[in-house]
């Protein structure tokens, strides 16, 4: 089975998730602080941590389903990943409402405090990209 990497790209911070060896579940890896950390070549080493070179992205969309600027930000990522990563497979997933789910999970589970809030949600919404991929995929397998 394949293994993936899922990216919520954001502009300060990308969160990380990566699926389980049977291509089922989706589990947060990390949140990478793009102010601190060389983003492109994080993921490059989780790419090769994991073992993949298949990666789940979220495309931010408006409530009508049109893209917002956000996307063409992540395209423009993705693009740097691609001039590092040797065939990699970049799979566009619909994020709305991913970071708002994220963000109620963690209030479900009385996360206190905004900063450390903000360390997890991205995650997590990486997470839940990655796990509505996978559950399509089980989906369209059926």
């Amino acid at each position: 089975m394949k293994k993936y990497l899922a990216l919520d790209v954001g502009d300060v911070r990308i969160g990380v998730a990566k699926s389980d060896i049977l291509g089922m579940l989706a589990s947060p890896v990390e949140t990478i602080d793009r102010r601190k950390t060389k983003a492109v070549k994080r993921i490059v080493e989780l790419c090769r941590e994991v073992h993949t070179t298949s990666i789940v992205v979220g495309i931010p969309k408006s409530l009508d389903g049109t893209e917002k600027r956000q996307a063409e930000k992540v395209r423009e990522f993705v693009a740097k990943l691609e001039k590092e990563i040797e065939n990699l497979e970049v799979i566009e997933v619909d994020e709305r409402f991913s970071t708002v789910m994220a963000d109620n999970i963690l209030n479900d589970l009385n996360k206190k405090g905004a900063i450390e809030k903000r360390k997890v949600v991205d995650k997590m919404a990486a997470a839940i990209i990655l796990q509505t991929f996978l559950d399509s995929q089980k989906r369209n397998f059926n």
